[in-house]
């Protein structure tokens, strides 16, 4: 995937704003091509102030006078759409839809086209486009913000370009190894040990307390740190437990 082959465009913008906040949307995710087409208050101080640090791509961003010429040198163009046409049209979330960019975008140029805030891209401008978007939402409230909107598809093209350095499980870059059952066993003795010498454990009605906790920590897999602290904690718990007298003393 080559992210500077892929370009966001928004068609008529009516509030500076959101141009403001959809750069920021785009630089987040390592995107840097805007192209506005008639947008009706641009440049402007509200847009500047929701970029935030994106400023420069506001800077580079490309003004078109139409759609048509906002993506006359693509080969790939996505429009974005919230509703069902007259005409069937391919149609993808944004997930599989960024990876159909990501494969063009490679070779080609590749435009991502964003509509009115109120009513979106017309039915002549989906049909410059070769694959229309549209992002799931609840039926109880669909209406998504632009910058929303352009920052999912941006989103789905980063984790894309991460794929392989993103971790698969949650501690596949643990800093220790994790502990051996034979380690955890001598914890669990210990535990059981303390509970005894603090009278939270009655050895003669254990009532499977043992058996909860083994399943607690065994659900938690603790690594080989995380064991000794915790067995330490056990250790200086016992000397404050009184030991019995001996004859004698």
């Amino acid at each position: 995937m080559n992210l500077d082959n892929i370009r966001i465009v928004l068609v008529n913008t009516s509030h500076p704003g959101n141009i403001g906040a959809v750069a920021r949307a785009m630089k987040n995710m390592g995107l840097k091509n805007l192209y506005l087409v008639e947008p009706r208050q641009f440049p402007d101080e509200q847009a500047q102030w929701r970029a935030a640090a994106a400023s420069d791509v506001l800077d580079r961003a490309v003004l078109s006078s139409s759609l048509a010429e906002a993506v006359a040198d693509c080969q790939f163009v996505v429009g974005t759409s919230a509703r069902g046409r007259r005409i069937p049209w391919p149609l993808l979330d944004p997930r599989h839809c960024a990876q159909r960019m990501a494969e063009a975008s490679s070779r080609e140029q590749v435009a991502v086209v964003f509509g009115r805030e109120d009513r979106g891209l017309t039915n002549d401008e989906l049909q410059l486009c070769n694959l229309h978007l549209n992002i799931p939402t609840s039926a109880d409230y669909s209406s998504l913000n632009l910058a929303m909107a352009v920052q999912i598809v941006c989103y789905e093209l980063r984790m894309l370009l991460e794929a392989d350095t993103l971790p698969q499980r949650e501690d596949e870059q643990w800093d220790t190894p994790f502990s051996s059952s034979e380690n955890m066993e001598r914890f669990y003795q210990h535990l059981e040990q303390t509970l005894v010498d603090i009278e939270f454990l009655d050895p003669a009605a254990p009532r499977q307390l043992m058996s909860r906790l083994r399943r607690l920590y065994g659900r938690v897999r603790l690594d080989e740190m995380e064991l000794n602290i915790l067995r330490g904690i056990l250790t200086e718990t016992q000397k404050f437990v009184p030991r019995p007298v001996a004859e004698g003393e």
